[in-house]
């Protein structure tokens, strides 16, 4: 799984990378940092639930 962060949307909330601090991190401006170009299979359901709580839908899957 790849995804990918809309950086102009992001407003840093965190919920990603408290979540799942090895694929995100929150930089000192505010914006998301996707730190993987592929997604672990383990870590994806985790994924999946941070894209769909992102509270200003700045996360996407990326076509395969």
């Amino acid at each position: 799984m790849k995804i990918t962060a809309d950086r102009s949307r992001c407003e840093g909330h965190g919920m990603c990378e408290a979540l799942l601090p090895n694929i995100f991190q929150v930089d000192d401006s505010g914006k998301v940092h996707i730190l993987v170009t592929e997604v672990p299979a383990p870590d994806q359901p985790d994924v999946e639930l941070a894209i769909e709580t992102c509270p200003v839908q700045a996360l996407h899957h990326l076509p395969d």
